[in-house]
């Protein structure tokens, strides 16, 4: 079972905690982590981009000139792509769907490979106990700076604490999550992933069901 250090709030370690290997000891694999992030990141995006076609603008519906003795080309409308403040052709439209299909075991199963090679790189560590009073950003500022941090950290509680949330939304490079919101970009995304204590087995009842 893989072993982590747990710090108290002074910063000295004060043991080790063995974690579950299910969730921790797994072997990762790049690809299928790079899998589940390209197709994370697909799901959340958005069409926002999106131009009219010819039959969307408003206008044009009587023929700019006859047919023909004009000396001119034909025309049908003055909203057809050629015209200035026409349609557009082949343009992009609010309808693309970047959705991609994932399984839900292999959206899990990326996150433990995350979460393993996290412990591997000695970049996941335990805290004790952070205490909540008084609920000031200063206080967790001054927990944190004394824990072998990366420039940026992620705090996993093992469920949703207002106090420690209205600590720590100020520090811009520390994100809280409580275990039922942790996901794969999270992990990714930050340096360093710091577990509450309590956070650990609520988080392993939930991965081992």
């Amino acid at each position: 079972m893989p072993q982590v250090p747990v710090y108290n709030q002074a910063g000295e370690t004060v043991g080790q905690l063995a974690l579950a290997d299910a969730i921790f000891g797994v072997q990762p694999k790049a690809g299928l982590i790079h899998e589940v992030v390209v197709a994370t990141r697909a799901n959340s995006r958005k069409a926002i981009a999106n131009t009219k076609t010819r039959g969307e603008i408003r206008g044009g519906g009587k023929k700019p000139w006859k047919q023909k003795g004009t000396g001119r080309a034909r025309q049908g409308s003055i909203r057809a792509p050629q015209w200035v403040g026409g349609g557009i052709t082949f343009g992009p439209t609010s309808e693309r769907n970047f959705s991609v299909k994932i399984n839900k075991k292999t959206k899990r199963l990326a996150l433990f490979m995350a979460l393993s090679d996290r412990v591997n790189k000695q970049e996941l560590i335990v805290l004790d106990q952070l205490a909540t009073e008084p609920a000031k950003t200063k206080t967790a500022a001054a927990v944190l700076q004394k824990l072998p941090l990366g420039k940026t950290a992620l705090l996993i509680s093992p469920g949703a604490n207002m106090a420690l949330m209205r600590m720590v939304r100020n520090l811009p490079q520390v994100k809280l999550v409580n275990v039922q919101s942790l996901n794969l970009m999270d992990v990714m995304t930050y340096r360093t992933l710091v577990l509450l204590k309590d956070a650990v087995p609520v988080l392993e009842k939930i991965y081992q069901k």
